[in-house]
């Protein structure tokens, strides 16, 4: 596949969402949050003091932001920057990437190498842990039809799936797909249940179906010896995958550096519609 530069010059993207005709991604040393346009125009929304990482939209717009070593989840409304939650008395380690569903409540992960947990906030902020002995739970999805959450698991090399129960907690826990090329990171998913995963070691992004416990792989997508850190499907036709990758797997080893890159291919199957 051919890979199409759009951004460069930021320290360590993360979180990359689709949203209203722009890529949003963190860019978690450089304290910021970015937006770029399909023609490679990006501008940038400040978060002095923060590391954000994970980012998801509400049904009205409202962009929400983790902060992880602050361990908060923030609000952004368009002008003002605010706490929605502050997870620190919950979570074991520090925060990563985050899902928000259709109703507008979160999911965010906390990056335990072991003894990992997801705690879900609800529209009330109320904040809730909803799963737990996960082996640093990283990059998530949801399926259209919200039944279903698939996180990836970047130490245990593998992705789990949760039944979302109808109060939003988790249960039914489950193997997607296990024994990886290499840790997972940023995830996404396509409209025929393919879940795209950023290899991190493995310099890869692959395409990964449920087929027994292993899963398998239909699709790679090889990024030239860089670390594979995220990725997200968009555009007009749901159909751009949008990559972002780095030159470590380790953001402490990449402060003051501006190696990163936001990369775009075009696919076969569009993004998951909602139902």
């Amino acid at each position: 596949m051919t890979l199409t530069p759009l951004a460069n010059g930021f320290c360590f993207g993360e979180g990359p969402r689709w949203f209203e005709g722009l890529v949003w991604f963190s860019d978690m040393l450089g304290e910021a949050v970015h937006t770029v346009t399909l023609s490679g125009e990006m501008s940038t929304l400040a978060l002095p003091g923060h590391a954000p990482s994970g980012l998801g939209f509400r049904p009205d717009g409202t962009l929400l932001i983790v902060s992880t070593e602050c361990r908060q989840v923030l609000r952004y409304d368009g002008e003002t920057i605010s706490t929605l939650a502050d997870l620190d008395a919950l979570v074991p380690a520090n925060l990563g990437d985050m899902v928000v569903d259709r109703h507008g409540c979160a999911y965010v992960g906390s990056q335990a190498r072991e003894g990992g947990v997801i705690v879900r906030i609800d529209t009330d902020r109320r904040a809730t842990v909803v799963a737990g002995d996960l082996d640093f739970p990283n990059g998530m999805v949801i399926t259209p039809d919200g039944a279903t959450l698939i996180v990836a698991e970047s130490t245990g090399r593998r992705l789990t799936a949760f039944t979302v129960a109808a109060d939003g907690s988790l249960c039914d826990r489950r193997v997607f797909a296990e024994g990886l090329d290499g840790p997972p990171d940023g995830i996404c998913l396509d409209d025929d249940g393919g879940v795209w995963t950023a290899m991190t070691l493995a310099h890869q992004f692959e395409r990964i179906v449920a087929d027994g416990s292993t899963g398998r792989v239909t699709d790679r997508i090889d990024v030239d010896g860089r670390t594979a850190i995220a990725c997200a499907l968009g555009g007009p036709e749901g159909k751009t995958l949008f990559l972002l990758s780095s030159t470590d797997a380790y953001p402490e080893r990449l402060g003051g550096t501006k190696l990163s890159r936001l990369e775009a291919t075009t696919v076969d199957i569009p993004a998951a519609r909602l139902l």
